[in-house]
């Protein structure tokens, strides 16, 4: 189950996936509704945080402000890696686009704001190019 950790090798092998649909950021204090499937959960002493489908926050009224696409890196990461987080927040950084960033076991995700999903999916593309 080791992930790769040479940085080189996980900027080329990035292969970004832009996975379908528009997600949205809220959060609840007792669990997801009904209903509602969350793509990640965080707890914070706030509230459980989830990443939803936007149809499905809208459908159980749940309050969002952030409309993000999703993007999957397909390079099996692992979690000790260094520096790709970085290099992925950096390039996308110089061109004025967010970028939250969870770790899967497996993947590194990242939500970026709905409106510029395609722009980012074409840098992070530009990026893998140039680091082979």
């Amino acid at each position: 189950m080791t992930g790769e950790r040479d940085l080189t090798q996980l900027l080329s092998g990035m292969r970004p996936h832009l996975n379908p649909g528009r997600y949205v950021f809220t959060a609840v204090t007792d669990g997801p509704p009904d209903g509602v499937s969350a793509v990640v959960t965080v707890a914070e002493d706030e509230g459980l945080t989830l990443v939803v489908r936007q149809e499905d926050a809208d459908a159980a009224e749940l309050p969002y402000d952030y409309v993000a696409g999703w993007i999957t890196l397909r390079v099996h990461s692992a979690l000790d890696a260094v520096g790709l987080t970085a290099a992925v927040a950096v390039e996308l950084a110089r061109a004025g686009l967010s970028c939250n960033m969870v770790a899967g076991l497996h993947h590194d995700h990242l939500f970026v704001p709905y409106d510029r999903v395609a722009q980012a999916v074409e840098l992070l593309d530009s990026l893998a190019a140039r680091s082979v």
